[in-house]
C-alpha cells in the first residue's frame, strides 16, 4: 500500500513528516537522505548495513573533495619522493 501526503519546505530547509507517514520514526532518529534527480528517499540509518554507511561516508567525502578541487582549493603533491 502506498501512502501519499503533502508537506512544505520551510525557509530554513526543514520539512515536517506528517503524523500518518512517520510510522516507527521518533525524535532523535537518524535518517539518510538520498537524492536522485527528482526523487528523494529517506531511510532510517539503523536499517543500513555498516558497509553501506561506510560507502555513504566515502561518497560524501569524495563529493566534498571534488567541490574543493573545482574551486582550485587542492594542493598538488608529489608522492614519488
Amino acid at each position: 500500500m502506498v501512502n501519499i501526503n503533502l508537506t512544505r519546505i520551510s525557509s530554513k530547509g526543514q520539512i515536517v513528516i506528517p503524523c500518518d507517514m512517520r510510522g516507527d520514526l521518533k525524535e532523535g532518529d537518524e535518517l539518510v537522505i538520498i537524492r536522485d534527480n527528482d526523487r528523494i528517499i529517506l531511510k532510517k540509518t539503523e536499517k543500513l548495513s555498516e558497509q553501506i554507511r561506510e560507502d555513504l561516508e566515502f561518497a560524501r567525502r569524495t563529493g566534498e573533495a571534488w567541490e574543493r578541487y573545482k574551486k582550485g582549493q587542492f594542493k598538488e603533491m608529489n608522492f614519488d619522493t
